[in-house]
């Protein structure tokens, strides 16, 4: 713990260096705060006078995807609520570029870090206060140094930095917490009197600075080195994926080359797979093209790039199976729906999750709502 303390103070005095570039360091206490201008959710553009008759300035930075994050979101419409009319501003900014994350820190949220995701992540936690985006140029979150999301910032009636740290106590727990540091520091402010702990470590995912695109960049590349295979798939092996002895989720995905809508929404079916795949879940995709077509299923896979990620590759290989894309060649695809979804028209694209041990969780047929199916998919993930 004590070395701990030290990495902290040393981040926040000196700053740190990432792949070659320096993180800004956190701005000291009693440090003015940085002006800015950055649009929200609401279509407007604020800037640090749009607060001018707030007697003090909260500012969060956070992202919509960082499960910290997350689970810190639905408690800080209660925060606003419990302080908007003792003259407290919150305002919510969210400082990650969404091209400097890799699809596999994706995995604990529905949603990404663009600005267009914003919206529908804040209604979710039903929040009535500014959401800012500063993820472009990142300007206002380098001169606050904001290390990770969440981390929040408060400034007094002059505008002067009284407290800087994590939210509170809560960590990736989305329940009620025993200590708020921040209302801690609000209640001091307001009161006058000093706060007792001005600087606390914010302990969340870490800001996804500009630079770290060239990181996303090295890591498309390498997938799409990655070999595609694709397997038969009779009946025994049918009843085996529906078995799911794996003890993760399992997405089946039913699909055909020729099959439009089928088409267009591979490529997200194969980011859903990349974005949990450090969780405890499978993407499993079958085709139902001829059994004469496996070239054409082949050259389809390996043009979307549609590899196999790691962890996903370890668990199927322990249940025996070498891929996780699949070609029905076992005559009537009847005999398929029977193993693996009875309730299944036949119809095209069509998806299931499977719980470890069989019980189909979620079914749908049709092109997928990418943001619903991830919502299903977290729903069940443990």
């Amino acid at each position: 713990m004590k070395s701990l303390k030290i990495l902290v103070g040393l981040v926040a005095t000196f700053g740190a260096v990432v792949l070659g570039q320096e993180i800004p360091k956190v701005m000291a206490i009693g440090g003015g705060a940085p002006a800015f201008s950055l649009p929200a959710t609401d279509g407007k553009s604020y800037s640090l006078e749009s607060f001018a008759e707030s007697k003090v300035l909260c500012v969060i930075f956070t992202s919509n995807h960082c499960p910290d994050s997350v689970a810190a979101a639905s408690r800080m419409e209660p925060l606003y609520q419990a302080y908007k009319e003792k003259g407290v501003a919150v305002v919510a900014v969210s400082s990650n570029h969404p091209g400097s994350l890799t699809p596999d820190e994706l995995g604990y949220s529905p949603f990404g870090d663009s600005f267009e995701e914003m919206l529908p992540f804040s209604k979710d936690y039903g929040w009535t206060f500014p959401y800012l985006y500063d993820g472009d140029k990142q300007e206002f979150a380098s001169a606050c140094g904001a290390q990770s999301t969440p981390h929040v910032f408060v400034f007094d009636s002059e505008r002067k930095l009284r407290y800087t740290g994590r939210l509170d106590d809560g960590r990736r727990n989305s329940g009620p917490v025993e200590r708020s540091q921040v209302r801690d520091a609000l209640d001091a402010i307001l009161a006058g009197t000093e706060v007792k702990e001005p600087v606390t470590g914010s302990f969340g995912c870490s800001t996804k600075w500009l630079f770290k695109k060239s990181k996303v960049a090295a890591d498309q590349a390498a997938w799409e080195k990655l070999p595609v295979v694709v397997a038969d798939l009779d009946e025994a092996v049918a009843k085996k994926l529906r078995e799911n002895a794996s003890g993760k989720i399992r997405l089946i995905h039913f699909w055909s080359t020729r099959c439009g809508p089928c088409v267009k929404e591979f490529p997200d079916m194969i980011d859903t797979g990349r974005r949990f795949q450090n969780r405890p879940f499978e993407f499993i995709s079958i085709s139902l093209d001829a059994a004469d077509q496996r070239s054409a299923v082949a050259t389809f896979l390996e043009s979307r790039h549609a590899a196999l990620p790691g962890p996903t590759a370890a668990s199927l290989k322990e249940a025996g199976l070498a891929t996780n894309h699949f070609h029905w060649v076992g005559g009537n695809p009847d005999v398929m729906a029977k193993a693996l979804d009875g309730e299944w028209s036949g119809a095209l694209p069509h998806s299931i999750l499977v719980a470890p041990g069989g019980e189909i969780l979620w079914r749908y047929t049709g092109e997928l709502d990418m943001v619903d199916l991830r919502r299903q998919i977290l729903k069940v993930i443990k």
